[in-house]
């Protein structure tokens, strides 16, 4: 199962960084943190801090929660600082908090592939749509996606339209690639 995986990865990252003995966290940054390249001292093993940031980023296949602020900290990759590494020791401590907490794959005998998609017409202050939708092989979620679109739309059918195109693209590219694996 990908949740034991998930569970695995979590506890080594926690283990490697020295972090056991911490207090588990129920959030996943403060409130009041705001990343940015002049607060905090330089690092002097970046390598350390990149190592951590790649380890996140392929954890985030089972754990889309932390999605956001794995983002947000591998923006400092090429100069982290202090205040980036306390940021990922607080992911930590979340990880901490949920290590069984995942997305859940189950063997499945038949292949198929369903969409879902979604769209919010002019919901942001900028009057462009956003677009989401997810895919599922054999009832698992394998990918997903909400962008706002680049267009502004001139109407709601016209941003669904957008956002069933985006979606198609998607599954095509998937069909693709399970051809291609032979599937």
């Amino acid at each position: 199962m990908f949740v034991s995986f998930s569970k695995k990865i979590c506890l080594g990252l926690i283990k490697e960084t020295g972090k056991l003995a911490v207090k588990p966290a129920k959030t996943l940054i403060e409130t009041t943190v705001k990343l940015n390249t002049k607060e905090g001292t330089p690092l002097h093993d970046i390598s350390m801090y990149q190592r951590l940031v790649v380890k996140l980023i392929y954890l985030e296949i089972t754990r889309p929660n932390i999605t956001f602020v794995v983002n947000n900290v591998s923006q400092f990759m090429h100069a982290p600082r202090t205040s980036h590494i306390s940021a990922i020791y607080r992911i930590l401590h979340y990880l901490k908090a949920t290590p069984r907490v995942g997305i859940w794959m189950k063997q499945n005998n038949r292949i198929y592939v369903i969409g879902y998609t979604d769209t919010n017409w002019a919901g942001n202050f900028d009057i462009k749509s956003t677009t989401g939708f997810c895919t599922f092989i054999g009832g698992n979620l394998v990918t997903w996606r909400s962008k706002k679109q680049n267009i502004v739309s001139r109407s709601s059918a016209e941003a669904k339209y957008r956002a069933m195109a985006a979606t198609t693209g998607e599954l095509i590219w998937i069909k693709y690639i399970l051809k291609d694996l032979g599937v």
